[in-house]
């Protein structure tokens, strides 16, 4: 069986002196584990294609025990995050979640297009981390079947009021009068229009809005303990971001 995809690296291991075990987001085939022999040698066509963050073009075929990589070429490498920290940190967030969320062996066309075009957004500097941050958040769990419910109040279905209380644990939106007894968080408006925004916008649209610091700040906040509190678990790569930003 041989794949040929585009797709992202989103996970590296070196294995012995010259070889990289990689984890793929392709386009067509979701998660792919494959190896890459000589990948690390300095004349090898694949050093940078199956670099960490890469964006490559691949030929795969199944060995008897795994997939292997026999031919990879360099799409776009986003250098840039390299230079920044802050943008790098939060790229292997992005990167971390992708392996959480995207399927294996399946169609996985939604979610490459999320990450390459937050990581392109991210290393252009055109819009703030913080906002890409709770985009990525939001929309990946979207994709994956977690969309928190936000189209009214949960008990009384009143679209809007001023503050509106969001349920991280079950993703439900509470109005003024029907503010439940539950922990819950204060959303003012315009946090609550750009959530909505993220969830139900078309795709080319998504990132398309803008909000003030302490805004964006709310919508980050929020965006990370519902992610967090879907996935009951921690991620390491989002430690290292809150490091590296404190």
């Amino acid at each position: 069986m041989r794949l040929n995809t585009d797709g992202l690296v989103i996970r590296e291991q070196n294995i012995g002196e010259a070889d990289r075990r990689v984890t793929l987001l392709t386009r067509n085939y979701g998660i792919v584990h494959a190896f890459a022999r000589g990948a690390r040698r300095i004349k090898s066509n694949a050093l940078t294609a199956t670099q960490l963050l890469s964006y490559s073009r691949f030929s795969i075929f199944q060995g008897r025990d795994s997939y292997i990589i026999d031919e990879a070429e360099p799409i776009e490498v986003f250098f840039s995050l390299r230079g920044n920290m802050e943008n790098l940190s939060l790229a292997l967030y992005f990167a971390q979640l992708m392996a959480e969320f995207a399927p294996e062996l399946d169609d996985a066309a939604p979610y490459l297009r999320l990450i390459l075009n937050t990581l392109h957004l991210l290393a252009a500097g055109k819009r703030p981390p913080l906002q890409l941050k709770a985009i990525f958040e939001l929309r990946l769990l979207s994709i994956a079947g977690y969309m928190p419910s936000l189209v009214a109040c949960e008990t009384c279905g009143a679209f809007e009021s001023d503050p509106m209380y969001f349920d991280t644990v079950h993703g439900r939106l509470y109005c003024e009068n029907c503010r439940p007894k539950t922990p819950h968080d204060t959303l003012p408006t315009g946090v609550v229009t750009a959530m909505r925004h993220i969830v139900f916008s078309d795709f080319d649209k998504v990132f398309g809005f803008t909000l003030p610091d302490d805004s964006l700040r709310i919508l980050s906040n929020i965006s990370e303990r519902y992610l967090l509190a879907q996935t009951q678990r921690g991620f390491q790569t989002l430690d290292f971001y809150h490091q590296v930003t404190s």
